[in-house]
């Protein structure tokens, strides 16, 4: 389980109890990704930390901790070098539910924050994972799925009549640290196979039990059958026929 009051702590470290909305995003790193480095390691000795011609986000105890929020293959450079010499744990924050509030960039005027109908989930990860895939079996390798809720804050700067279709993210700031999920050997993949999935079934069937689009659902299937997760028995029409693996 989170730790709540450390949240707390860090995001008031970070935006203030009394924090000016407007002075939003003028961090030189955005907000998401400076409060969990905070919340996972307050001492900021221990942050930013030069190693092998790279910065470890954190350093401590003989441990890695990378924040990253997007774009995992830009951290393979440093996986590559950091996984031989010590454990590396990656954090990736997923907003499980967020409210949008937009921004007037003439006026500076904020909208009333409108909850949004999408809902993340802990699938949302893979994608990423498939641009690291051949550093998952590391015994090194662990990795943090950091469900939050937070507010984002968006430009009104879109080309749509209203402004908001294409628009720019402008951050995201976290209200509540609400679970964490840990991956730190390949066992720890079979949490994403649903219970209710016994015997052979397709991507479009897991898809439907996991909640998921189907071309995620394929996605997430690679992974599991590369980490030995599931295995794939054969086919169904054009599809492949997995089965999960003993020992759920």
């Amino acid at each position: 389980m989170p730790d709540k009051v450390a949240f707390e702590n860090a995001k008031k470290k970070i935006i203030g109890i009394d924090r000016q909305r407007l002075g939003i995003g003028t961090l030189s790193e955005k907000t998401v990704h400076a409060i969990l480095k905070n919340y996972y390691q307050p001492d900021e000795d221990k942050q930013e930390i030069p190693i092998e011609n790279y910065v470890a986000d954190i350093y401590a105890e003989g441990e890695i901790i990378e924040i990253q929020t997007r774009q995992f293959d830009k951290m393979r450079g440093k996986l590559q070098t950091f996984l031989p010499l010590y454990p590396v744990t990656v954090v990736y924050p997923i907003p499980r539910q967020k409210w949008v509030i937009w921004i007037d960039e003439e006026s500076g005027e904020l909208s009333r924050k409108r909850k949004s109908p999408a809902k993340g989930n802990p699938y949302m990860v893979f994608p990423e994972l498939y641009k690291i895939k051949m550093f998952l079996k590391d015994p090194h390798f662990h990795l943090r799925l950091a469900m939050l809720d937070m507010e984002e804050y968006k430009l009104l700067n879109g080309w749509s009549k209203d402004r908001k279709r294409g628009a720019s993210r402008y951050d995201r700031i976290p209200t509540e640290f609400v679970q964490e999920l840990e991956i730190d050997c390949p066992e720890d993949f079979m949490q994403f196979v649903p219970l209710e999935l016994e015997g052979a079934f397709t991507s479009a069937e897991f898809a439907k039990a996991a909640g998921i689009a189907v071309p995620l659902a394929r996605i997430v299937l690679n992974i599991l059958h590369y980490m030995g997760t599931v295995k794939r028995i054969g086919k169904k029409g054009r599809q492949y026929l997995y089965e999960a693996e003993e020992g759920r």
